[in-house]
């Protein structure tokens, strides 16, 4: 008679099988909105304290560390292609999220969009009027202005998951929506504004290569939905090609990673319904993820975990110049309208936008919302920091006063709204966590539970 295997007698098969089971663990943690937000803060942190340390000089060399082929136009330093490149990958996803949202989302239906839309636009006319109300008389201060315009998504996400565990989903639904098309405006706003030059040629190149790329994506959809490595092998190198191009062509390369994004097929909901009835008589079958969703969930990681931290690492470090420099710049112009756009502008302008929408228009907001909550939503949105970071630098010169002075601002500002944007909604979140805990204790004594009782 054998003796059976047991766990204590079967090999080990680490770390062959450990090292994989470790990968899908730590790609899965790098999908939690939390860790995104913490790894951003930890990068940007990590950059300042270097930058002002004794060591400062190293850091700056290799910011500054050229590295490509220049004939190419791609002789950049690592900051540029921090900024360029590996920022490409967030807007990647940025264009899915913002398809998907479009074809199959809450922004496919007017009523359901006009009231995220019109906050939108009130949180980028409202900051860049503040802005241009404080730092205007100065004229090497005016290209600054769209700056504080920006949120941050997985910033804002990642401080409302945080401390929001009993706040209305609603809330968090609202804010993914605002912050879509703020992405949005703002990328609008650096291919109008922030193209000094356009080369036609590569410009015609790079739009053909993106639609090369979208016609294979679409024609083979099923075939890179199943299979993870062709993505990488096909794709991959045509959405390089598009990107040079389209940094070669002089609008920010960046745009070719939201364009390659909107080039991928989202499911749309018919679909879904489709594939749940059944068709021809057979069984309903579970619908598939587009390959939108698909590619979010596989790159989610890698923009995550790696090129948004490597970016906030290079484009956050500024030498403030010790407690006289930090005074300098807490007083100056540039760092009065940052912070006062970001902190004041947003909100103001998402409230009024959001108020004045539901009025004209006789909507409503959600049942589950209420007006102080929406306050710390618009206080989340002042978060800027990735994308401020960015238009800084696209505003003023690499390694200017203005430039290093904008950076205190964003981080300051960014700062600032998110802790009072926490604040705020902490305190709702226990408001909330109270009335739970209540309608729980309600349900376990009579067997049905209250009818929910909303906080005031």
């Amino acid at each position: 008679m054998e003796t059976p295997v047991t766990s204590s007698t079967t090999r080990p098969t680490f770390p062959r099988h450990g090292g994989f089971t470790e990968a899908r663990r730590i790609t899965a943690l790098l999908r939690k909105e939390t860790v995104g937000g913490i790894l951003l803060v930890i990068a940007a942190l990590a950059a300042v304290v270097w930058a002002n340390s004794p060591a400062a000089a190293s850091y700056f060399a290799l910011r500054d560390f050229t590295i490509g082929y220049e004939p190419w136009h791609l002789k950049l330093s690592l900051g540029a292609w921090a900024a360029d490149g590996l920022l490409a990958i967030f807007f990647f996803l940025v264009g899915l999220e913002l398809k998907r949202e479009f074809i199959a989302g809450d922004l496919k239906r007017f009523r359901t969009a006009i009231v995220p839309i019109a906050a939108a636009l009130g949180g980028v006319a409202v900051p860049a009027l503040v802005y241009f109300f404080i730092a205007a008389q100065d004229d090497a201060l005016r290209d600054g202005w769209a700056i504080p315009t920006a949120t941050d998504i997985a910033f804002a996400v990642a401080v409302l998951a945080i401390i929001g565990s009993h706040l209305p989903p609603a809330l968090r639904i609202f804010l993914l929506t605002l912050a879509v098309v703020d992405d949005l405006l703002a990328i609008s706003i650096i291919a109008v504004f922030y193209t000094d030059r356009i080369e036609v040629l590569p410009l015609v190149l790079s739009l053909a290569v993106i639609a090369l790329y979208g016609l294979i994506a679409q024609r083979y959809r099923v075939f890179f939905g199943t299979r993870a490595f062709a993505a990488w092998v096909v794709l991959l190198p045509i959405g390089v090609v598009a990107w040079a191009l389209m940094h070669a062509s002089g609008v920010h390369a960046t745009i070719a990673g939201v364009l390659l994004g909107f080039t991928i097929p989202v499911l749309h909901r018919r679909a879904d319904r489709d594939a749940q009835s059944g068709q021809s008589g057979q069984p309903a079958q579970p619908a598939q993820p587009g390959l939108a969703e698909e590619f979010e969930h596989r790159f989610r990681p890698l923009s995550a975990g790696f090129a948004v931290p490597v970016f906030a690492f290079f484009a956050a470090g500024v030498s403030v110049g010790g407690a006289e420099g930090i005074r300098a710049a807490m007083t100056h112009p540039l760092t009065l309208a940052i912070v006062a756009a970001l902190v004041l502008g947003k909100p103001v302008g998402i409230l009024a936008m959001t108020w004045l929408t539901t009025k004209l228009l006789r909507t409503k907001l959600d049942p589950e919302l209420r007006w102080i909550d929406m306050i710390g939503v618009g206080l989340l949105a002042g978060i800027g920091f990735t994308v401020s970071l960015l238009i800084a630098e696209l505003s003023f010169a690499p390694g200017s006063a203005e430039a290093d002075t904008a950076k205190v601002a964003i981080l300051t500002g960014s700062v600032i709204a998110a802790l009072l944007a926490a604040a705020l909604l902490a305190m709702r979140n226990r408001q909330y966590r109270r009335i739970a805990l209540r309608d729980a204790v309600d349900a376990n004594a009579d067997g049905i539970p209250d009818v929910y009782q909303r906080a005031e």
